[in-house]
């Protein structure tokens, strides 16, 4: 669709420890969100980082808040009429509270995790006023607004393939941690070699342009 178009929300950052990165060194990494112009209503695709005492002490985040994120990207909370979330994990889905009232597509099974496990905090998602349109497996919410579920991260993990006049762009979220794994599952899966995830033919067959991440600035093309 011609008139429709993403930019990108920055967050902030935070800090991954040594003993997640498998590096043995720490990570800084940037909290991104996206904005979907669409002539239907505009979309936000993850809302930054949530404010939680014991997480803050274990990742340093440094956040830009929602409002203030918006405003850099020439847009403002009132403007928001939809909000999805890749996933429920605080970094993701820190500002839903700002945005009640907005319908929030989640994959189901997302949700029952994210009220139920300890890896997530509910209170960030059940929060006074909100909306929340569970889905089971694929969707269009929009004219050319895909949700594609890509489980890995988290059971219930989605991306957002978003159809623009220059083709289709895909939001995949925490779907890979950056650009260059997503590069070495497709290189692999052409290849033969190693074990993509199951759903990364369903992503590649709809000839994505680009390929978008939440903690990655670079940016995947075929």
């Amino acid at each position: 669709m011609s008139d429709v178009a993403l930019r990108r929300v920055d967050f902030g950052y935070f800090v991954r420890p040594a003993e997640e990165t498998g590096t043995g060194s720490a990570r800084a990494e940037p909290a991104l969100g996206y904005l979907i112009d669409h002539p239907d209503g505009r979309i936000l695709v993850d809302t930054g980082m949530g404010h939680v005492p014991g997480v803050d002490a274990h990742y340093r985040p440094r956040r830009v808040a929602l409002g203030e994120a918006l405003a850099v990207a020439g847009s403002k909370i009132d403007d928001i009429r939809y909000v999805v979330n890749c996933h429920l994990h605080f970094d993701h889905c820190g500002g839903n509270a700002e945005l009640a009232g907005r319908p929030v597509f989640t994959q189901r099974s997302e949700l029952a995790l994210a009220r139920t496990s300890e890896q997530y905090l509910a209170a960030l998602v059940d929060h006074p006023g909100a909306v929340l349109e569970e889905l089971d497996g694929e969707a269009e919410i929009l004219p050319g607004v895909l949700i594609v579920p890509t489980p890995g991260h988290t059971a219930g993990h989605q991306s957002v393939v978003v159809v623009t006049g220059d083709g289709a762009v895909i939001v995949a979220g925490q779907s890979h941690d950056h650009a260059t794994a997503f590069t070495g599952d497709v290189l692999g899966h052409r290849a033969g070699v190693g074990v993509s995830p199951p759903w990364l033919d369903r992503l590649l067959s709809l000839d994505p342009r680009q390929v978008l991440f939440a903690h990655d600035n670079a940016v995947w093309t075929p």
